[in-house]
């Protein structure tokens, strides 16, 4: 097989390389890896309450994966998926805080919604706007614009909305709230699932759709690949940069569905747990591609799940290793073909 052919296989390459260092660190352990994978599976995909745990976190990590893929698109690294996510799920819980308990979810949930994708989408946008107006690297503006939002947050919380003695804000408008999956399929897993997943899936289709099937998505990646030639061509890629970031940061907000309306029903300290940051490595697995993201976060979902299943078995921190090895692989690979070739 040519390097060239070799070059679609090195997200498989990569996952199973990582699934092989891990296997050697659980044997180091002195435990077998194909006990403890086998027991993994079981209690994540062999049940219903640890299926629905899986899906859980991988809807999360879909919403994020999508708002670091579509700005990567422009060859922009928005590593902000967290502090959007963050200031997304904080606006979906003031809003649902502020609508009437009678209100109908026709209304109150896509009210909430839109609360948390414009907050998401504003707090990407002023990195794109720094980019373009300053020519500040979105990497070091998203970084820190993560701290602040960590910053606005926790102060609003402890010192404005918190109920009296906790670390959260008080409870949604019934309204406004997403059903469990428990609730729609008739299911008895107990989990967390509920609704957003099925919002997820939606927005990778339309997500896909809009890159390879529009116009619109063909002068996004003329943007990124060559921007003096999109421009020459009657491009704005100044706008392009400002649309990839804003829809970025509305996918990433779009992820407090999850988190805040079909979950906990109200925004807590530590709500989003580093879901942004694990987005990009799903993105990255996915090679930003939207369709395939929705694989790449179900193996992060897993692990990241299927870690505690085996918690008394091996640590945790095991499976954080494996993670962090899938991605090493998924950017080393590539140079090494390279310069297997060059020889």
């Amino acid at each position: 097989m040519s390097r060239k052919n070799l070059q679609p296989l090195i997200p498989l390459f990569s996952v199973l390389f990582a699934l092989g260092a891990g296997s050697v660190i659980i044997a180091a352990t002195g435990s077998s890896p194909a006990e403890v994978y086998l027991r993994m599976f079981r209690s994540t995909f062999g049940s219903g309450y640890g299926f629905g745990q899986v899906l859980f976190r991988t809807t999360t990590l879909i919403f994020t994966g999508l708002a670091v893929a579509l700005p990567f698109k422009v060859r922009l690294f928005n590593v902000g998926a967290d502090g959007q996510l963050l200031m997304g799920s904080f606006a979906a819980a003031l809003c649902g805080m502020a609508l009437p308990h009678s209100i109908h979810p026709a209304i109150g949930v896509p009210a909430t919604l839109l609360a948390a994708m414009t907050a998401g989408s504003l707090w990407a946008l002023s990195a794109g706007w720094l980019r373009i107006r300053y020519g500040v690297n979105e990497v070091i503006s998203t970084i820190m614009l993560n701290f602040i939002a960590q910053g606005i947050t926790g102060y609003l919380l402890t010192n404005q909305v918190a109920v009296p003695s906790t670390v959260h804000t008080p409870p949604l408008a019934p309204g406004s709230t997403l059903p469990g999956l428990d609730a729609i399929s008739g299911l008895s897993w107990h989990s967390p699932a509920n609704l957003s997943t099925l919002i997820a899936l939606c927005m990778s289709a339309a997500c896909a759709l809009m890159l390879f099937r529009t116009r619109y998505g063909y002068t996004m990646t003329a943007a990124g690949l060559n921007p003096d030639a999109a421009r020459h061509a009657g491009i704005d890629t100044d706008a392009r940069t400002l649309a990839a970031m804003a829809m970025g940061g509305a996918l990433a907000g779009l992820g407090a569905g999850n988190l805040v309306l079909g979950y906990k029903h109200w925004f807590e300290a530590g709500l989003t747990s580093g879901a942004g940051f694990m987005g990009i490595a799903v993105a990255l697995l996915a090679g930003a591609h939207p369709v395939w993201i929705l694989l790449s976060a179900l193996l992060f979902g897993w692990l990241d799940y299927g870690g505690l299943t085996v918690n008394t078995i091996v640590p945790k921190e095991v499976f954080m290793i494996v993670q962090a090895m899938t991605i090493l692989a998924i950017i080393s690979f590539p140079g090494l073909i390279r310069r297997g070739r060059g020889r």
